[in-house]
Order: structure tokens, then sequence, then C-alpha cells
């Protein structure tokens, strides 16, 4: 059984943290970093290749190699605690030349901060990174979306598959800039491999079972389920 949930107050583990408030009047580029990169750069120096800060957002490019490494510190250390992943995604740039960007979107609620990582990859080199999956068990199905649009391939997820186009689907990876705007294939072959599908298939009970999860929830809510009450309706 996994540890209970816990209640987090935004802001709680920054002292003398201020009340929320939306920045104004930020410069599109530069300004003040987040915290975290020169504590990233502090703890694993050359494996941060850049620190960028556009419109307040910081973004850390950080060594393929690290990666995990980096994300399970950022995690773990109780003087960051991104517990909250929000997003796994990538950016392919339309130049020839530039790298392909695998991007992470952290959240720490406790310190109420922002970071976004990202992995370059040169072209010609193979399209893998570490899943972060071992940290964050969200990163499942966003992993496999990336894989899905991209074809970045996560190494060490339990379970890489499409997830938004059908397992057979044979034309590509239709975020990439090679993609054809219609398809590789002709309107009506798309449309017939997309009948032959069986959708019923795609899922298996027990990964559209929530029960596993029951004994996680809080024992409040667990009674109020166990007693049918009706929520989120």
């Amino acid at each position: 059984m996994t540890a209970p949930f816990g209640v987090v107050t935004p802001g709680s583990a920054a002292p003398g943290a201020s009340a929320p408030a939306t920045p104004r009047n930020l410069p599109h580029t530069g300004g003040e970093a987040n915290p975290s990169a020169e504590a990233l750069r502090a703890k694993f120096g050359a494996a941060i290749e850049r620190v960028d800060v556009v419109w307040g957002e910081t973004t850390v490019y950080v060594q393929r190699a690290r990666l995990l490494d980096i994300v399970r510190w950022l995690h773990d250390d109780p003087s960051q605690q991104y517990d909250y992943l929000s997003d796994v995604t990538a950016v392919e740039h339309r130049d020839l030349d530039q790298p392909l960007e695998v991007v992470w979107h952290l959240r720490s609620l406790p310190f109420r901060r922002f970071l976004r990582l990202k992995v370059r990859i040169l072209k010609g080199e193979k399209l893998e990174v570490d899943s972060v999956w071992p940290v964050y068990k969200g990163a499942d199905w966003l992993e496999r979306e990336a894989y899905d649009m991209f074809g970045v391939n996560f190494r060490g997820h339990p379970d890489m598959r499409r997830i938004l186009m059908w397992e057979s689907f044979k034309e590509g990876y239709p975020l990439r800039k090679d993609f054809p705007l219609r398809g590789r294939f002709s309107r009506s072959e798309q449309l017939r491999q997309a009948l032959d599908q069986d959708p019923e298939a795609r899922y298996s009970m027990e990964e559209l079972s929530v029960a596993d999860a029951f004994e996680d929830l809080p024992p409040d809510m667990r009674e109020r389920l166990a007693s049918g009450e009706k929520v989120g309706e």
C-alpha cells in the first residue's frame, strides 16, 4: 500500500512566503530565475547546460544522461519538493539542424514554484530518453502521448505504446515536422485501417479498474464512497 494522500498548502514550505500574487511587468527574457536553477548548478555542475528565463518562467537544459538523477533529486530533496509532474511533451523546430527538445513541466506545490526541464536530442541521434515514471507515476500516459505524437521512446516506461492513435497506426508520428498534413496514405486507406480496429480491445479491464486505488484514498473519502454517496456530479 502506498503512502496516503496528504494535504499540501501551496507555499507552506517557503519561509516567510508572501501571499499569492500575479506577477506583473515581467521582461520577455532575463529577470530573476527560479532558485532551483542555481541549486541544480551547485548540485549537478556540468550536467546543467543552460538556464533561460522567459516571461518569468525558468527553463533548465540538462544532459540527457543525468535527466533521471536530476528529476529524482528535484522530487526527493526537502529543499525542492517538486511533487507534481504536470506535462511531458516535445518540441520539433521548423529547422533541419536544430535539435528536437523533450520537455518536462514540474511544479513544487509546497514552494509554489514552476520549473521546465529540457533535453536536446540532435538530428540523427536516437530519440530515446529515460522515463521519469519511477519518480512520477503520472508520467505513464504523458510519456505515451509524447511517444505517440513525436516518436520519443522513454527508456524504462512500463507500457510504451500508442495512446491516441490506434496501435497499428502505420503513418508515423503526427506532430513531427516530416509528417504530411494529409497523412501518408489515401483517405480511403486511412478509413479502412481505422475501421479495422477493435476499440474495445485497446485496454484491459485491469487497466480500466480503479479498485486498486481505493485503499489509497483518504479514510473520509473511502467511508463516503462505501456508503454509496455520489461525488463529483
